[in-house]
């Protein structure tokens, strides 16, 4: 059975930064994943994504050059390092492996 478990999130005021991590259990293989949020009225959108070998990885727009998307294939975690965070970055945060999904971290971006 797979397991998505993200955590990382909290309340970070305008110009801060933090670091999301998504541990996956319950697959034999090594796969690739993505970042994916979901502000309050707004449907959910993709924030980055990183290949099974960490070897490509794209970002949104909005994020690029203040979000860096990682993995450590040998423990099957997934890392997104926030820096420079917006109010507009305010969300839940999710983690998508295939079709399954992780049950969201908020992250808050406020003074």
């Amino acid at each position: 059975q797979v397991q998505i478990v993200e955590s990382g999130g909290g309340l970070v005021q305008p110009g801060g930064s933090l670091r999301l991590s998504c541990v996956v259990s319950g697959v034999s293989v090594i796969e690739a994943m993505s970042w994916h949020r979901q502000a309050p009225g707004k449907e959910r959108e993709l924030v980055a994504s990183i290949t099974s070998t960490g070897a490509t990885v794209n970002y949104a727009d909005s994020v690029k050059g203040r979000f860096t998307i990682s993995r450590d294939v040998t423990k099957n975690v997934m890392f997104l390092q926030m820096n420079s965070l917006k109010s507009e970055d305010t969300a839940v945060y999710y983690c998508k492996l295939r079709y399954y999904w992780g049950q969201g971290t908020q992250v808050t971006v406020s003074s």
